[in-house]
């Protein structure tokens, strides 16, 4: 069985690799033979990872990539495939969180959020399929989503909402593009511990949300692993428009 989760041969995208749970999704698939391209703002911040996977026998290549401005997409998306081939597998991970009451969210700040959430995976979709289907391949979107598209959170209203317009854009590029042979998937995690939110944690707010998940405990992004590796790999070929929650059991808790 452990054959259908082999990425032996495949070459993935990952947006938003720099940090968090994007450079720990590029090493899961690494790791589990596919050639990564990584992608982020800034190339220099993608250079350890590469070099980290190369070291390990891996493929890998950094790519500069802005979702939220089209033309840098599509350009690192050509340098992506020029460098490691043909993309099957598109990881949308990029994403930010800005924390403010939604009667001072500035308008600049929201556009910000939703444009970097939302559009930028929409801009990284779009791209994704218009190569797929120039070249007759098939291949899998993973949208990585959240939560709080399901259910809200304060104070950060603009992520709540790119967030479930995220998992209803799935649905819909699923709906479209399955003629084609792509499959459009979404993981939505819980509560995940990483470096960026460690601090938090710990704090009594932090400490009160933890509460609040039944299993009493936050997740690890290793706990995201079988979620992506089954809709990367020929494990989910029979799924698309699927939402997968790793949360620990929040969601079937009350709000």
């Amino acid at each position: 069985m452990s054959k259908i989760f082999d990425l032996t041969g495949k070459v993935a995208l990952v947006t938003g690799a720099s940090s968090g749970l994007g450079l720990h999704f590029a090493r899961t698939l690494s790791a589990n033979g596919a050639a990564v391209a990584v992608t982020a703002r800034r190339r220099d911040r993608l250079e350890s990872l590469v070099n980290e996977i190369q070291a390990a026998g891996g493929k890998a290549a950094a790519i500069a990539m802005d979702v939220t401005a089209g033309d840098s997409v599509r350009a690192g998306y050509a340098e992506a495939e020029a460098a490691l081939g043909p993309i099957d597998v598109v990881v949308n991970n990029a994403g930010i969180s800005i924390v403010k009451p939604a009667l001072e969210m500035p308008e600049a700040t929201w556009d910000e959020v939703v444009n970097t959430n939302l559009r930028g995976a929409w801009l990284v979709a779009q791209t994704a399929a218009q190569h797929m289907t120039a070249a007759r391949r098939a291949g899998r979107i993973i949208n990585i989503a959240s939560i709080l598209g399901l259910r809200t959170i304060g104070q950060v209203a603009p992520y709540n909402a790119a967030k479930a317009g995220l998992l209803h854009l799935t649905r819909a590029l699923a709906m479209e593009w399955a003629r084609h042979g792509i499959q459009v998937n979404a993981i939505s995690p819980g509560y995940i511990e990483t470096e960026m939110n460690d601090a938090f944690w710990q704090t009594p707010a932090g400490q009160r949300l933890i509460e609040r998940v039944p299993q009493r405990r936050l997740g690890k992004p290793a706990h995201l692993d079988g979620a992506l590796l089954l809709l990367a790999s020929d494990a989910g070929t029979f799924m698309t428009g699927a939402n997968i929650v790793v949360d620990g059991g929040h969601t079937v808790n009350s709000l």
